[in-house]
């Protein structure tokens, strides 16, 4: 199962977080979400669970719980869908100038 992990702190490794899911069973992969510019934290980021029973506790044990001074959010990951690129500032609005 592929979990959702928001409201990380900026110093949150992807090492944290491994951790705080191990409690609950096997971590694939754990990832932190960074910025392509300037490498900082975005303050997500994403845990896969082979065992969907392990990742199930985790979800809710995890979810509300503090690691480094946030209160994390946790869900199973939604897949993501293609959204049409907008080409910059103002959504895709009619220009009016």
């Amino acid at each position: 199962m592929n979990i959702y992990v928001g409201n990380l702190s900026f110093n949150t490794t992807e090492a944290d977080l491994r951790e705080a899911f191990e409690a609950f069973g096997t971590v694939e992969k754990a990832a932190v979400i960074t910025d392509k510019g300037t490498g900082q934290s975005r303050g997500f980021g994403f845990v896969e669970m082979p065992n969907k029973d392990e990742a199930t506790k985790a979800l809710g044990a995890l979810n509300g719980k503090e690691l480094k001074g946030r209160a994390l959010k946790v869900n199973e990951a939604q897949a993501r869908t293609d959204r049409p690129r907008t080409g910059g500032f103002g959504g895709g609005r009619d220009r009016r100038y």
